[in-house]
Formats: structure tokens, C-alpha cells, sequence
């Protein structure tokens, strides 16, 4: 798609998307009536630009799955993937080594270059040990067998909204996970080469999930990541971080009223084909 004269060239990639594809209530509301289920994948990776894996977080995929999912989707398409629960659910961080391994050598590569970030979610409970949780990120490693890999770390309690982990996340080339409309505390600095967002107040109230006003908010401030630059009604916590070329942008719509997800993502993207992004 060619980009708007407003945009630089330079401007990053915006991808647009949802937790998962498989969801009975989405049949018959994104999903058209008697699509078979094995052709939604198919059809959601045809309206939107992106998803988000949650099942690797639970457990294993078989390694024919990643390829099966690599081939099914547009040439363009990416998925980001949750890391497992086994290395982020335990006291010691640092001692998620041989789950991260596990993880990372279990077939995830097979989705080769579709393979977009990895997001490591912690607990909410868990809190921000600066020595544990910078040994952990020192776990995780840029690139795999020749495969360059992105890192997210998704941080679920108030101690972590401090510059001090601004700076550690910096420095490990990591993206601090934008949480939007939660309960979960926001930390909008801008840490790596990417911006990674899950936002989470869809409603049912809403037809398309979110009022027409907080689509363009959103859409706004995905442009601003993608230029490089950072939106100013977020919160942050550390200088800015000077872009010397724009951010990709990962903006997944999560949670809320689950139902309206899928049509809250296309508005999204809708606003920023407009914008010519």
C-alpha cells in the first residue's frame, strides 16, 4: 500500500490484530455463517494483519502446526506468540532457562519469517526484582539458528512503572508492553525497535467495540509510534528515546467484550488505511 505524503518512508510497519482465532461467539459475527472451522485462520489473516498466539503459553505446539499456520496466511501476515507459563510463573526468573530453551527450540521457527514478537507475560502479583528479572532478560536470546527474534515483556504490577526498568528493558533491545484501557499499569516508553500494544476496553455497548472517537485515538497514536515518536497522553517514566527511523507497531485488541475484538480491529485498520499507513 503506498504510503500518504504526510508519512516519511521511513515510517515503521503498523500491524493490526486479535488474541487467537479460534472463538465460538466470533461464528456467524466475524466469521461468516457455515464457514468451516478450519478455514478461519484463513479468512482472519485476510481482514486483519496480525495475531496473537495465546495457546503457547499453556502448553507445547506441535512443529507441524507452526508450518501449517506459516502456509495458510498471506506472504505479509505475522503472529506474535505468548512464551510459556512455565518460564514466566516461578519465583526465580532466572531460572528459566531450560524452559525458554524448550520453547524457543519446540518449532516456533517453522513460521520462519512470519515469526513476529514473543511476548513474555508475567503474573500481576509479580513484582520488579532489578537483579532477577535483568538476569531473565539476559536469557532471552536476539536471534536463534539465524533467526533474528523480538522480545516483549508484558508486566502486570505498579513496581515496574520506574525508570529503572525503563532502562533495563532498554537495554536488552526489549519492548515494554503498551496495556491500554485496563486495570493493569500502563508503561508507554518506547524500549526497542518496535512498539507492542494490547489494548482492552471493547464493550458491548459499542458497535464496533470502542466509541468512534477512541478508534481514532488509538489509530493516532499508533501513527505517532511508527514515526518514531511517542504519544503524548500515555504515561511514561524514562527520557524519551530518540528514533532515528520509525517503530514497527504490534496492536493487538484483547479482552474487553471479546466479541466485538474482530470489528474493532478492522476499524482500526480501516482509520490508518485512510491515513495511508
Amino acid at each position: 500500500m503506498a504510503r500518504s505524503p504526510a508519512l516519511p518512508e521511513k515510517t515503521g510497519r503498523i500491524r493490526i490484530g486479535i488474541g487467537g482465532w479460534i472463538y465460538p461467539q466470533w461464528r456467524g459475527t466475524f466469521y461468516p455463517e457455515g464457514l468451516a472451522q478450519r478455514l478461519e485462520l484463513d479468512y482472519a489473516s485476510r481482514h486483519l494483519s496480525s495475531l496473537e498466539i495465546n495457546s503457547t503459553y499453556y502448553g507445547s505446539q506441535r512443529p507441524e502446526s507452526f508450518m501449517r499456520w506459516h502456509d495458510e496466511t498471506p506472504d505479509d501476515f505475522v503472529f506474535s506468540l505468548k512464551g510459556p507459563r512455565f518460564a514466566m510463573n516461578r519465583r526465580v526468573l532466572a531460572e528459566a532457562g531450560a524452559s525458554i530453551e524448550r520453547f524457543l527450540t519446540s518449532g516456533v521457527l517453522n513460521l520462519r519469517n512470519k515469526l513476529g514478537p514473543i511476548n513474555w507475560q508475567l503474573m500481576p502479583g509479580k513484582q520488579f526484582d532489578p537483579e532477577d528479572y535483568g538476569r531473565f532478560l539476559e536469557l532471552l536470546p536476539a536471534e536463534v539458528d539465524g533467526q533474528p527474534l523480538r522480545h516483549a515483556l508484558e508486566v502486570r504490577h505498579e513496581s515496574f512503572r520506574t525508570p529503572e526498568f525503563v532502562a533495563l528493558a532498554r537495554r536488552h533491545g526489549a519492548a515494554i508492553v503498551v496495556s491500554g484501557d485496563s486495570d493493569y499499569p500502563q508503561i508507554a516508553d518506547a524500549s526497542a525497535p518496535f512498539v507492542y500494544a494490547r489494548i482492552m476496553g471493547t464493550t458491548a455497548g459499542e458497535p464496533l467495540g470502542y466509541s468512534p472517537a477512541d478508534l481514532d485515538g488509538w489509530a493516532a497514536r499508533a501513527l505517532a509510534w511508527a514515526r518514531g515518536e511517542s504519544p503524548g497522553d500515555l504515561a511514561t517514566f524514562a527520557k524519551p528515546l530518540a528514533a532515528k527511523a520509525g517503530r514497527d507497531v504490534y496492536l493487538y485488541v484483547i479482552s474487553g467484550f471479546k466479541e466485538r475484538n474482530p470489528v474493532a480491529a478492522m476499524a482500526l485498520i480501516e482509520r490508518l488505511r485512510e491515513r495511508g499507513a
